[in-house]
């Protein structure tokens, strides 16, 4: 779990790689950092050194890039491929050769990907979009529960939506999440199963982890044996239904698998499929959509007119498919959201051939480097104060006058987030519902606080919501 030393040697002849200064022996470049906010540590670090930097931790070598040119150069497919990096690579227990988590080489991930993009093409999603608008009605029902109660805690509603829309929209399946007092077990063990992996990337202490870390690696194991046992009742709730079939991710792969597909996938990775989607298919868009609240609670002029959109738009009906496209103001605000928090904050590349990146730092075949996003995406390109929350740097002239690679919150090339149009869609909607029904607010004290479990995620968000 380290980055190649070819890539430290090789620059040394011509451009050296910036590190914090007061590196330690053995423990590295620790002080002054939290083990719990590698992500908000990291941006700290490049706004000092610079969009390329080195972090040591423990021994293991992370390199970090923001430029825009560069990552425009990590976008070439004929030169850089996806890195399984070392948080993403602790994912493998739960995610296996699924698409998220496999290594190149690996076969599946390219089946999986031929079988399952064309579950999400526009007339798919059309198909999905009753289902969405179920899920919403049951997060508005249960907001209007709260009415002149206790403000409701966003990203715990949020993950619950967005959990139960991937589960019916994907695999017919409810966690019947709005019926709990608490998250669902499965978000439970999820939620550690991430933090974990986050956890061991940075304090894994060469030849001694398994001896300091055995009480959390037998939680782990164990809440890897749930999520596996979780998903295969999903599975086996499905092959025991009676009536007519279903047409979702889920039936796909267990038809290919009957009828000999050449995309056919065997049943262990079926479920490694189903945990992947099942995990990044909600958690990621619950934190959008999380942030997203939150700078709309901060910023009245902007949630006004993105209101006035929806009203302009919507009206009191409920929004066919083609009408949820058409909120191209609340687009910006979520691109904006992901713009200054992408909630999967950071993806890997590997050179598939020596090369050199930028013309100044070589790099053998096999070396990685980590695209940090939030960093990329406030770059100076971005204008004067790109802390600042505006959505429309997002109107088309102004994207058009932007370098290409400079916003990448869905990753890039080929191993990109196969369900991006999934999450828009499903964002959009949520918003403008919310937008339609509510006036909220939050706090005027609140802070935001970000929990970082390899995906980002707002703490103790509240709001207080009132029918309009």
């Amino acid at each position: 779990m380290h980055v190649s030393e070819n890539l430290h040697k090789s620059t040394a002849a011509t451009a050296t790689v910036p590190h914090p200064p007061r590196r330690l022996p053995i423990l590295g470049d620790v002080l002054g950092v939290s083990l719990h906010t590698p992500v908000q540590d990291s941006m700290r670090l490049g706004r000092q050194l610079g969009p390329i930097f080195e972090r040591n931790a423990l021994g293991h070598r992370f390199v970090f890039v923001s430029d825009p040119g560069m990552v425009a150069e990590l976008s070439d497919e004929s030169r850089f491929a996806k890195n399984v990096a070392p948080g993403i690579a602790e994912l493998r227990g739960i995610g296996g050769d699924g698409l998220f988590t496999a290594y190149n080489d690996e076969p599946n991930w390219g089946k999986a990907h031929n079988l399952l993009r064309p579950a999400f093409t526009q007339s798919a999603m059309r198909s999905y979009h009753d289902i969405m608008v179920g899920v919403a009605g049951e997060l508005t029902a249960h907001w209007d529960s709260r009415i002149g109660g206790t403000p409701v805690d966003v990203s715990a509603d949020m993950t619950k939506l967005t959990l139960e829309t991937i589960a019916r929209t994907g695999f017919s399946y409810s966690f019947d999440s709005f019926e709990r007092t608490r998250p669902h077990p499965f978000v439970e063990a999820m939620v550690r199963a991430l933090t974990y992996a986050q956890w061991r990337t940075f304090r894994n202490v060469p030849g001694l982890g398994k001896y300091l870390y055995r009480k959390s690696d037998r939680q782990n194991a164990a809440d890897t044996a749930y999520l596996a046992e979780v998903v295969d009742e999903v599975i086996r709730s499905r092959r025991d239904a009676s009536g007519p079939g279903h047409e979702d991710l889920l039936e796909i792969m267990l038809r290919a698998a009957r009828e000999n597909d050449p995309n056919r996938l065997d049943e262990v990775n079926i479920r490694h499929q189903v945990v992947t989607f099942l995990v990044a298919g909600h958690e990621t868009t619950s934190g959008a959509l999380s942030f997203a609240l939150h700078y709309l609670s901060r910023n009245p002029d902007v949630l006004a007119k993105a209101r006035a959109e929806v009203d302009e738009v919507w009206g009191e009906e409920v929004p066919p498919f083609e009408k949820v496209a058409k909120l191209r103001y609340v687009r910006r605000v979520l691109d904006e959201t992901l713009r200054l928090w992408p909630t999967a904050p950071a993806y890997a590349r590997e050179a598939r051939t020596d090369t050199v990146l930028a013309d100044r730092y070589p790099m053998k075949a096999g070396d990685w480097v980590l695209v940090l996003i939030p960093s990329l995406h406030r770059d100076p390109a971005w204008g004067a104060d790109p802390e600042l929350f505006d959505p429309d740097r997002f109107t088309p002239e102004r994207v058009r006058a932007r370098p290409a690679h400079i916003y990448k919150p869905f990753g890039t090339g080929e191993r990109a987030c196969i369900g991006r149009q999934f999450a828009i869609h499903e964002a959009l909607l949520v918003l403008g519902t919310i937008l339609r029904r509510y006036d909220f607010s939050a706090d005027p004290d609140y802070q935001l606080r970000i929990q970082e479990r390899l995906t980002l995620m707002p703490v103790g968000f509240n709001l207080t919501v009132r029918h309009r």
